[in-house]
């Protein structure tokens, strides 16, 4: 079965949580790939990288299957545009993870009632997912992506430190409006540099940085990478020139995003704001009575991995490690042994943790219990 966490031990406290691009994966590609090396790994965008570092011909076709597959749908991508029922479903669970959020805020009696969402993907799905939350009007709440402004929105970090308060006509009470921090740790899609500043702007109206002709050129190579049963050494070549390969890394590193080979981005305007995001996960697991839950996040981002692993010093901080396979969850509970203070929460035996059991059995106001055999 799968081991919920109980609302009880949340609802009152500091809860922040970390979601990976496993919450998206019926929406957009993962960095791995359908091929395996020699040793029968499976190969992802990074390690593949590593491989052809001194071959800037597949190196760069790479980073454009990568462009192309997962970074250029993400710029274009409007609800209105999903068009396969997993997509729609996986939307939906986005709602359903909020409507959760809200539900543990709507019982908190402080005034400052807010969760931390830390996120290192770089679609819209969160704001998306709120978005339709407060046009159906059920649940009364405040987004903050951390921007201040009016025709032009800029981020800065302490404006996750605002939260919004309601009184009564005659100020005599005062009520804290729950609120959802959405926290982008490796960039979006939806920044821009804006001289020293980071405007952020939800439009949609991206240019692909390929030309229909370069797009032909690495269609046998992108299609080859996600084939099963396809190994490393049998990629096909690719015959790029040395234009069209400056041409795209100009482009490319001027993406608001983290590269996923070294974790970091170009811009140091975005890299200052990266480090702000990662001392303010540090700050506020160090919290007293924090709770830290992960769902899609392979740990992959060393710096997170080791923010993560040194905060789990503070005795108050109680982590829960959500692992999509029963192999994930024996490789969380490798990396995270020494820890008392972590739970790391697997699936039964012939069952995912995806999306949908994720908030159907571990993370709800009132978790359902499973049944081998279920459907999800």
């Amino acid at each position: 079965m799968f081991e919920p966490i109980e609302a009880l031990d949340i609802y009152n406290k500091n809860v922040n949580i970390l979601i990976g691009s496993g919450a998206s994966a019926d929406l957009f590609p993962t960095l791995g790939l359908q091929i395996r090396d020699t040793q029968g790994n499976w190969e992802t965008i990074e390690t593949l990288s590593t491989k052809y570092a001194l071959r800037p011909e597949k190196n760069a076709a790479l980073f454009m299957h990568y462009y192309n597959t997962c970074i250029h749908p993400v710029q274009t991508f409007t609800p209105s545009a999903i068009n396969t029922p997993e997509g729609l479903e996986n939307l939906h669970h986005y709602e359903v993870f909020l409507r959760t959020l809200l539900g543990f805020l709507d019982r908190r009696k402080d005034a400052n009632r807010k969760i931390n969402i830390f996120t290192t993907n770089y679609d819209g799905c969160l704001a998306h997912a709120a978005d339709r939350l407060l046009v159906k009007g059920a649940h009364e709440f405040v987004v903050n992506d951390g921007t201040s402004g009016f025709y032009k929105k800029h981020l800065h970090a302490k404006n996750f430190n605002t939260f919004q308060c309601q009184t009564g006509v005659f100020e005599r009470a005062a009520y804290g409006v729950p609120q959802l921090n959405i926290i982008n740790l490796h960039g979006s899609v939806y920044w821009a540099k804006s001289g020293d500043k980071i405007e952020v702007s939800y439009k949609n109206d991206f240019k692909n940085l390929l030309t229909p002709h370069v797009e032909n050129k690495i269609s046998e190579f992108s299609k080859y990478l996600v084939t099963k049963g396809g190994v490393t050494d049998e990629v096909p070549m690719v015959k790029l020139t040395h234009h069209q390969m400056d041409r795209f890394w100009y482009e490319y590193n001027k993406l608001p995003i983290v590269n996923p080979t070294k974790w970091k981005f170009h811009e140091t305007v975005f890299e200052e704001h990266y480090y702000q995001m990662l001392r303010l996960l540090s700050y506020e697991l160090e919290r007293p009575n924090s709770i830290l839950i992960t769902f899609g996040f392979s740990f992959a981002d060393e710096h997170i991995l080791k923010l993560v692993q040194r905060s789990l010093s503070n005795p108050k901080l109680q982590t829960f490690v959500c692992a999509y396979s029963q192999r994930g969850a024996q490789r969380m509970r490798d990396e995270f042994g020494a820890w008392r203070n972590v739970k790391v929460i697997g699936p039964p035996e012939g069952a995912d943790l995806n999306f949908a059991n994720f908030n159907k059995h571990v993370l709800s106001l009132s978790p359902q219990a499973y049944e081998p055999g279920d459907a999800h």
